[in-house]
Protein backbone atom coordinates (compact mmCIF):
# COMPACT_ATOMS: atom_id res chain seq x y z
CA UNK A 1 0.00 0.00 0.00
CA UNK A 2 1.50 3.07 -0.96
CA UNK A 3 -0.51 5.02 1.58
CA UNK A 4 1.40 3.35 4.71
CA UNK A 5 4.80 4.88 3.25
CA UNK A 6 2.99 8.21 2.39
CA UNK A 7 1.62 8.31 6.35
CA UNK A 8 2.81 9.16 9.56
CA UNK A 9 2.61 7.07 12.26
CA UNK A 10 -0.27 8.48 14.01
CA UNK A 11 -2.42 8.47 11.26
CA UNK A 12 -2.50 4.77 10.68
CA UNK A 13 -5.75 3.34 11.22
CA UNK A 14 -4.97 -0.37 13.31
CA UNK A 15 -7.25 -3.41 13.77
CA UNK A 16 -6.99 -5.31 16.67
CA UNK A 17 -8.48 -8.93 16.37
CA UNK A 18 -8.23 -10.56 19.79
CA UNK A 19 -10.93 -12.85 21.50
CA UNK A 20 -9.37 -12.51 24.44
CA UNK A 21 -10.39 -9.08 25.82
CA UNK A 22 -6.82 -9.25 28.47
CA UNK A 23 -4.64 -10.00 25.71
CA UNK A 24 -6.26 -7.36 23.35
CA UNK A 25 -6.17 -4.57 26.10
CA UNK A 26 -2.33 -5.51 25.84
CA UNK A 27 -2.06 -4.79 22.48
CA UNK A 28 -4.05 -1.83 22.69
CA UNK A 29 -2.14 0.11 25.21
CA UNK A 30 0.94 -1.34 23.22
CA UNK A 31 -0.27 0.57 19.99
CA UNK A 32 -1.49 3.93 22.21
CA UNK A 33 1.44 4.44 24.19
CA UNK A 34 3.63 3.98 20.71
CA UNK A 35 1.71 7.25 19.15
CA UNK A 36 -1.22 5.32 17.48
CA UNK A 37 -4.43 6.86 17.39
CA UNK A 38 -6.62 5.04 15.36
CA UNK A 39 -6.96 1.51 16.80
CA UNK A 40 -10.41 -0.54 16.54
CA UNK A 41 -10.88 -3.70 18.73
CA UNK A 42 -12.93 -6.29 17.77
CA UNK A 43 -13.44 -9.77 19.78
CA UNK A 44 -14.92 -12.34 16.91
CA UNK A 45 -13.39 -13.72 13.88
CA UNK A 46 -16.48 -14.43 12.35
CA UNK A 47 -17.35 -12.04 9.61
CA UNK A 48 -13.98 -10.49 9.68
CA UNK A 49 -13.77 -9.24 5.86
CA UNK A 50 -16.97 -7.70 6.54
CA UNK A 51 -15.48 -5.85 9.20
CA UNK A 52 -12.36 -4.99 7.64
CA UNK A 53 -14.00 -3.42 5.15
CA UNK A 54 -16.13 -1.31 7.04
CA UNK A 55 -13.17 0.06 8.92
CA UNK A 56 -10.97 -0.16 6.29
CA UNK A 57 -7.26 -0.83 8.10
CA UNK A 58 -4.43 0.13 7.16
CA UNK A 59 -2.68 -2.11 9.23
CA UNK A 60 -4.25 -5.61 10.71
CA UNK A 61 -3.23 -6.94 14.15
CA UNK A 62 -4.86 -11.17 15.03
CA UNK A 63 -3.95 -12.40 17.86
CA UNK A 64 -5.03 -15.86 18.99
CA UNK A 65 -4.29 -17.77 22.60
CA UNK A 66 -5.15 -20.98 21.25
CA UNK A 67 -5.13 -21.53 17.80
CA UNK A 68 -6.34 -24.29 16.16
CA UNK A 69 -6.32 -25.09 12.09
CA UNK A 70 -9.59 -24.46 11.05
CA UNK A 71 -9.00 -21.27 12.96
CA UNK A 72 -5.65 -20.37 11.24
CA UNK A 73 -6.54 -21.39 7.59
CA UNK A 74 -9.69 -19.44 7.48
CA UNK A 75 -7.66 -15.92 8.66
CA UNK A 76 -5.00 -17.08 6.20
CA UNK A 77 -8.06 -16.69 3.84
CA UNK A 78 -8.41 -13.71 5.01
CA UNK A 79 -4.71 -12.40 4.55
CA UNK A 80 -4.86 -13.48 0.69
CA UNK A 81 -8.35 -11.70 0.20
CA UNK A 82 -6.72 -8.09 2.01
CA UNK A 83 -3.73 -6.31 0.77
CA UNK A 84 -2.62 -4.91 4.17
CA UNK A 85 0.03 -5.95 6.17
CA UNK A 86 -0.56 -8.48 8.84
CA UNK A 87 1.20 -8.95 11.63
CA UNK A 88 -0.53 -12.34 13.69
CA UNK A 89 0.45 -13.38 17.17
CA UNK A 90 0.05 -16.94 18.32
CA UNK A 91 0.49 -19.02 21.37
CA UNK A 92 1.46 -22.17 19.03
CA UNK A 93 2.04 -23.31 16.16
CA UNK A 94 4.00 -25.44 13.36
CA UNK A 95 6.24 -25.82 10.90
CA UNK A 96 3.33 -26.36 8.18
CA UNK A 97 1.22 -23.47 9.45
CA UNK A 98 4.32 -21.08 9.77
CA UNK A 99 4.41 -21.70 5.98
CA UNK A 100 1.06 -21.22 5.19
CA UNK A 101 1.09 -18.04 7.08
CA UNK A 102 3.98 -17.05 4.47
CA UNK A 103 2.28 -18.14 1.77
CA UNK A 104 -1.04 -16.53 2.69
CA UNK A 105 1.23 -13.43 2.83
CA UNK A 106 1.14 -12.95 6.53
CA UNK A 107 3.85 -9.93 6.93
CA UNK A 108 4.83 -11.09 10.79
CA UNK A 109 3.95 -14.33 12.20
CA UNK A 110 5.14 -14.57 15.78
CA UNK A 111 4.85 -17.61 17.89
CA UNK A 112 4.82 -17.20 21.63
CA UNK A 113 5.80 -13.58 21.51
CA UNK A 114 3.03 -11.51 22.56
CA UNK A 115 4.55 -8.77 24.75
CA UNK A 116 3.59 -5.24 25.48
CA UNK A 117 7.23 -4.47 24.38
CA UNK A 118 7.19 -6.14 21.16
CA UNK A 119 4.17 -4.96 19.46
CA UNK A 120 5.54 -1.67 18.09
CA UNK A 121 8.48 -3.43 16.57
CA UNK A 122 6.98 -6.29 15.04
CA UNK A 123 4.32 -3.95 13.79
CA UNK A 124 7.10 -1.89 12.49
CA UNK A 125 8.71 -4.82 10.57
CA UNK A 126 5.37 -6.07 9.46
CA UNK A 127 4.61 -2.92 7.80
CA UNK A 128 8.22 -3.23 6.19
CA UNK A 129 7.98 -6.55 4.81
CA UNK A 130 4.68 -6.13 3.40
CA UNK A 131 5.86 -2.97 1.28
CA UNK A 132 8.30 -4.97 0.25
CA UNK A 133 6.64 -7.80 -0.97
CA UNK A 134 3.97 -5.15 -2.93
CA UNK A 135 7.09 -3.29 -4.50
CA UNK A 136 8.03 -7.22 -5.80
CA UNK A 137 4.96 -8.02 -6.74
CA UNK A 138 4.28 -4.57 -8.54
CA UNK A 139 7.63 -5.10 -10.25
CA UNK A 140 6.76 -9.17 -11.70
CA UNK A 141 3.06 -7.60 -12.58
CA UNK A 142 4.53 -4.78 -14.56
CA UNK A 143 7.06 -7.30 -16.19
CA UNK A 144 4.05 -9.69 -17.09
CA UNK A 145 2.37 -7.01 -18.09
CA UNK A 146 5.24 -5.44 -20.65
CA UNK A 147 5.73 -8.89 -22.16
CA UNK A 148 2.41 -9.42 -23.11
CA UNK A 149 2.10 -5.92 -24.74
CA UNK A 150 5.26 -6.67 -26.05
CA UNK A 151 3.58 -10.42 -27.89
CA UNK A 152 0.59 -8.47 -29.01
CA UNK A 153 2.55 -5.43 -30.71
CA UNK A 154 4.38 -8.41 -32.65
CA UNK A 155 1.17 -10.21 -33.40
CA UNK A 156 0.01 -6.94 -34.79
CA UNK A 157 2.69 -6.24 -37.07
CA UNK A 158 2.85 -9.82 -38.52
CA UNK A 159 -1.02 -9.19 -39.38
CA UNK A 160 0.03 -5.88 -40.83
CA UNK A 161 3.15 -7.72 -42.50
CA UNK A 162 0.77 -9.81 -44.23
CA UNK A 163 -2.09 -8.22 -45.16
CA UNK A 164 -0.16 -5.08 -46.61
CA UNK A 165 2.98 -7.10 -48.04
CA UNK A 166 5.12 -4.41 -45.77
CA UNK A 167 8.38 -5.71 -43.86
CA UNK A 168 8.52 -5.13 -39.79
CA UNK A 169 10.07 -1.62 -39.51
CA UNK A 170 7.62 -0.10 -41.81
CA UNK A 171 4.25 -2.52 -39.85
CA UNK A 172 6.25 -0.58 -36.40
CA UNK A 173 6.04 2.68 -38.29
CA UNK A 174 2.58 2.79 -39.20
CA UNK A 175 1.71 1.64 -35.69
CA UNK A 176 3.35 4.30 -34.06
CA UNK A 177 2.52 6.99 -36.73
CA UNK A 178 -1.18 5.60 -35.88
CA UNK A 179 -0.67 6.11 -31.60
CA UNK A 180 0.61 9.14 -32.16
CA UNK A 181 -1.95 10.94 -34.48
CA UNK A 182 -5.23 9.02 -32.04
CA UNK A 183 -3.05 10.02 -28.60
CA UNK A 184 -3.35 6.02 -27.67
CA UNK A 185 -0.92 3.43 -26.44
CA UNK A 186 0.90 1.38 -29.09
CA UNK A 187 -0.51 -1.61 -27.12
CA UNK A 188 -4.16 -0.28 -27.87
CA UNK A 189 -3.18 0.21 -31.53
CA UNK A 190 -2.11 -3.10 -31.74
CA UNK A 191 -5.19 -4.33 -29.81
CA UNK A 192 -7.24 -3.32 -32.52
CA UNK A 193 -5.62 -4.54 -35.16
CA UNK A 194 -5.37 -8.04 -33.80
CA UNK A 195 -9.61 -7.55 -32.77
CA UNK A 196 -10.09 -6.01 -36.47
CA UNK A 197 -7.87 -9.29 -37.92
CA UNK A 198 -10.14 -11.60 -36.06
CA UNK A 199 -13.66 -10.34 -37.02
CA UNK A 200 -12.38 -10.25 -40.69
CA UNK A 201 -10.79 -13.60 -40.35
CA UNK A 202 -9.47 -15.09 -37.57
CA UNK A 203 -6.01 -14.13 -38.32
CA UNK A 204 -5.43 -12.68 -35.22
CA UNK A 205 -5.45 -16.00 -33.87
CA UNK A 206 -2.16 -16.23 -34.07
Amino acid sequence: MSEIALMREDDLSILVVDENSLRARVIEEALREAGYARVVVVHEIAGLVRRIEETAPDVIVIDIENPNRDALESLFQVSRSVQRPIAMFVDHSDRGMIEAAVEAGVSAYIVDGLKKERVKPILDMAIIRFKNFAKLRNERDDAKRALGDRKLIDRAKGILMQQRSMDEPAAYDLMRRAAMEENRRMVEIAQSIVTAAGLLGGKGKQ
